[in-house]
């Protein structure tokens, strides 16, 4: 999957993908090419080398060398050398500017790409990897640079990180140092990037690309509810469906840097890493400093193709493979149903409803440590409140076990309050300036993860409470950005105070590596206030993220669709709420609520004494749908035939499948209800094998896979004022699910037939 060609052009490809970069004429290393598969020649390879660059303005490397960087395609280009659009890195040394010249020195390829707890990365079975490492060097300045590129047989990417050894006897510092550079010859895309705020995380947002320079980023020292690190590259005038499209992401928690500049000649440069307005790192003599990776994609099937080329990545590549055929638990958690007000014999009570409706855990939310009533208090103390578990939490979790049920509980590690015990005992544990006023967000402060001692305390006192409790599942929540960012720690030690936020979220990392190390089958489940730390850094340690504190069933369509774009269904956190929904106050059927969830990591969090039997049965039967869809959630295909995009179309489709395309599932959600609508509608299904015959929910007999892909199937009649009786969607935020398995044999149609009127119709 690498070939080396003379010495100095190297091409990474597999069966999808070409990527492909060489020497320049002043020995740094240029891009050439990224894009669908090429079979190269000699003659290609020279004709795709840069020319001459006959522009105006333009400087020459140096007195002997005519060659300009100033339209150069780089693939690491460094601010200042005659490149006049931003570069990747920047470095000083005793306040003043260096400008080192990266010459290449050497290269080597590796199988290796092993899964290490000590830090996210990209990993791979050896049979799959290769790992192309190239070496440039700066005889003058000293500095060594890396660039490491990984590729998949199985996956449309590379993969990208820099690091940078300072082999000098002096300290220099990195003012900035980007994960991955991609450079294209045109500028003609509009860009994809998934912002919102906090209930409405990750929405598509499409515009224009000019020249200029767009970026998305985040300051808030968590990749956040506003913005995150993915962004997409899709050509102009092109449907969802079609066109080249490009992805970026960061394997990064903490602040990022997304910024896509478009020059003079219409060249596109897109740069990906550590936001360097929060970042400096001194670099001490024989030491390195490597960048966290960065993951670029393509589809040539627009965004469509990219968001299962990103999908298929994540699930192969980040998550933890225990993770990807083992069941996830529906989980029943406590928080909507007794927020504060919670005992023992209420939350049993609800336990043993959820284990009859079929939940697999019981989450006991907030409220279950400290003097923990209310969001005032205890926030560090990580310790059973005995006036609600009086015989202990050991106890009550032996109860649940008991049941037949997973427990597991709600964390929130890396924050501390006022009110607390931890607080009075480590004041200068948290984050916060040497004087003067510093911010509180919800009651509570940041703890100085940059400091192991903070982490080391936390790390013992969950272990305490994971090992009592014979604990299945952790909820790690996160309910505040960073403001104020000053270490005491790091001023102790005498580094840098810019080093803070990327030394913070390592803390983070080696918090969760201790609690993996300690305890390997532990599912973690990520949360940020939802979905405010909802990226590929989490996902390598916690195969599933809540993804909003916004259950509302219409808003998670637009919610589930941006993040789809970039991250699988299997980590994905969906409840099923009550309603009035608490968020926005909307009142949606439950079973649109379900369906809306389905396609995820399925989860209940409403009080079930409150529910009628009817909907305790429906539930049931929800439950038990589920589980029995649960695999193609977490192995199969998922396409976005109509996603919710910005602009709020009425009607929402979303298709799972499996790899085989014998069993397909369509969800279809319609918004709202449309006087004098039509009344026979077709969807395609582009899925569909035309040689196979699909029995569908709802339809009498089998439907050739040939007619699904051409016409499509027939949607359920909605109700348009004058059809009352035949109309199956009445009303607003209506939905159907409709079920596709695929049959080859004759036979087992004609059996099919048979069994057809004995057939159930469950209440999902």
């Amino acid at each position: 999957m690498i070939d080396v060609i003379h010495d100095h052009a190297f091409h990474l490809y597999n069966q999808k993908i070409s990527y492909l970069c060489s020497l320049l004429p002043n020995g740094q290393l240029g891009h050439l090419y990224f894009g669908p598969r090429l079979s190269l020649t000699n003659t290609d390879l020279d004709y795709l080398s840069q020319g001459s660059s006959p522009y105006a303005w333009m400087a020459n490397f140096s007195s002997d060398q005519p060659f300009a960087l100033g339209d150069a395609q780089q693939e690491y280009p460094v601010y200042g050398t005659g490149d006049f659009r931003q570069g990747s890195l920047s470095v000083t040394q005793d306040d003043a500017p260096v400008y080192p010249n990266f010459v290449f020195k050497d290269y080597h390829i590796s199988h290796t790409k092993m899964r290490d707890l000590h830090h996210p990365t990209s990993f791979g079975n050896p049979a799959l990897t290769d790992v192309l490492t190239i070496h440039l060097e700066d005889e003058t300045a000293q500095l060594l640079l890396t660039l490491q590129y990984t590729i998949f047989s199985d996956s449309a990417t590379v993969v990208r990180a820099a690091t940078l050894t300072n082999q000098g006897s002096e300290p220099v510092m990195i003012q900035r140092m980007l994960s991955g550079v991609l450079n294209l010859p045109q500028g003609r895309f509009d860009v994809v990037h998934l912002s919102g705020n906090w209930a409405k995380e990750r929405h598509i947002q499409t515009q224009p690309l000019t020249q200029g320079t767009f970026s998305v980023e985040s300051l808030r020292g968590a990749s956040s509810h506003e913005q995150n690190p993915f962004v997409a590259l899709h050509a102009v005038n092109r449907s969802f469906t079609s066109g080249d499209t490009y992805g970026a992401n960061l394997i990064y928690s903490s602040n990022f840097l997304d910024s896509i500049e478009v020059n003079e000649w219409d060249q596109t440069r897109l740069l990906i890493g550590i936001h360097p307005a929060s970042f400096s790192w001194r670099l001490d003599p024989k030491t390195s400093f490597t960048t966290p990776e960065a993951v670029f994609s393509f589809s040539s099937g627009g965004l469509a193709g990219l968001a299962q080329v990103n999908q298929r990545f994540v699930a192969r590549h980040i998550i933890d493979p225990q993770w990807r055929q083992k069941t996830r638990p529906v989980v029943l958690n406590s928080w909507e149903a007794t927020y504060f007000d919670l005992n023992e014999q209420k939350l049993l009570r609800l336990a043993k409803l959820g284990r009859q409706v079929g939940v697999d855990c019981f989450v006991l939310d907030d409220g279950w440590f400290g003097t923990r009533d209310n969001d005032l208090s205890s926030l560090g103390d990580w310790f059973t409140n005995k006036h609600k578990f009086p015989d202990g939490l050991g106890h009550f979790a032996q109860e649940i076990h008991d049941l037949g049920l997973q427990f597991g509980l709600w964390f929130e590690p890396e924050m501390v309050s006022p009110r607390s015990q931890f607080f009075q005992k480590h004041p200068n544990w948290v984050v916060r300036p040497k004087r003067g006023r510093f911010s509180i967000t919800r009651n509570q402060y940041v703890l100085d993860f940059s400091n192991p001692a903070v982490v080391n305390n936390i790390f013992d006192q969950m272990q305490k409470v994971i090992t009592e409790t014979h604990l299945d599942y952790v909820k790690w929540d996160l309910n505040r950005s960073i403001t104020e960012a000053y270490s005491p720690y790091l001023a102790k030690i005498g580094h840098p105070q810019g080093e803070f936020f990327h030394r913070y979220v390592q803390g983070v990392y080696t918090l969760y590596q201790k609690l993996l190390t300690a305890f390997p089958q532990l599912l973690i489940e990520g949360c940020a206030g939802g979905g405010g730390r909802f990226d590929l850094g989490i996902l390598f340690y916690s195969p599933q993220i809540w993804t909003s504190d916004d259950s509302d069933a219409i808003e998670r369509l637009a919610i589930q669709s941006g993040t789809a774009l970039a991250y699988p269904l299997s980590c994905m956190s969906n409840h099923v709420t009550a309603v009035p929904n608490e968020q926005v106050g909307r009142t949606t059927p439950l079973a649109t609520r379900f369906r809306v969830a389905a396609f995820g990591i399925l989860g209940y969090e409403l009080d079930l004494t409150k529910l009628s039997p009817k909907e305790l049965a429906i539930i049931k039967d929800q439950i038990s749908y589920y589980h029995d869809l649960q695999p193609l959630v977490l192995n199969g295909d998922f396409s976005l035939l109509l996603p919710r995009q910005s602009n709020g179309q009425n009607q929402v489709a979303w298709l799972l499948s499996d790899h085989a395309r014998k069993r397909l599932v369509l969800g279809f959600f319609r918004v709202l209800a449309d006087a004098d609508s039509r009344t026979v509608q077709y969807m395609k299904i582009p899925l569909a094998q035309p040689n196979r015959r699909y029995w569908v929910n709802g339809h009498t007999g089998p439907i050739s896979g040939d007619v699904l892909q051409r016409v499509g199937v027939r949607l359920p009649i909605q109700f348009n004022g004058a059809n009352r009786e035949q109309a199956q969607l009445i009303g607003d935020y209506q939905s159907a699910l409709l079920t596709f398995d695929g049959v080859t044999d004759i036979k087992a149609i004609n059996r099919r037939r048979e069994e057809e009127g004995k057939e159930k119709v469950g209440h999902v």
